[in-house]
């Protein structure tokens, strides 16, 4: 298996690149593929999809949405185009912070992926996508003032917009009161 390949890329099609080592022309599926140009030197980050009829590499930009593809592998009934799709569609944080706040309807936009799917999607992999430091992880504290909030009856939108707001390395009880102020403007 490949980890990545660093290379100059000689084609460029719809779906996928070559990308030429060592005087090996790799064809790599990838997501947006018209966002990189023929003669530049990159490294594409690629996974191996095996079946029984084919082997296909696939390329990301980063490793972070090469793991992010492989977390939706995992969820039943999204294959690798469904995967490449949402990857095409979205930033890596974007569609993270779409599952992790249960938002079917961003998930449905994205091609091939239906009110079943985007479902299966957050039942599957909320709070398992770990992809190293650029995770959306945010402070306990700044939980703590979600779930205080909630309790207080403050709609999901609201909570969500006051929190972005907050500074996850003060107190929670600084932390709640400066929400329930920027609630209160």
């Amino acid at each position: 298996m490949y980890n990545y390949i660093n290379g100059t890329i000689t084609e460029i099609e719809p779906n996928q690149i070559t990308l030429e080592q060592s005087g090996i022309g790799y064809a790599i599926i990838m997501p947006n593929p018209y966002k990189l140009k023929v003669n530049d030197q990159v490294k594409v980050y690629t996974y191996q999809h095996v079946r029984e009829d084919e082997i296909t590499l696939y390329g990301f930009e980063s490793n972070e949405q090469k793991k992010l593809f492989i977390n939706l592998l995992s969820v039943k009934g999204i294959g690798p185009k469904s995967a490449l799709a949402v990857l095409a569609s979205a930033t890596v944080p974007e569609i993270i912070k779409a599952i992790e706040s249960s938002d079917a309807k961003y998930l449905n936009r994205f091609p091939g992926i239906g009110p079943k799917a985007s479902q299966q999607i957050i039942l599957d992999l909320k709070g398992k996508i770990h992809l190293g430091p650029m995770t959306l992880k945010r402070s306990s504290r700044l939980d703590e003032v979600e779930d205080a909030l909630r309790a207080l009856g403050y709609k999901a939108k609201e909570i969500d917009r006051i929190v972005k707001k907050l500074d996850g390395s003060k107190d929670t009880a600084t932390l709640i009161k400066e929400a329930l102020r920027m609630i209160g403007q």
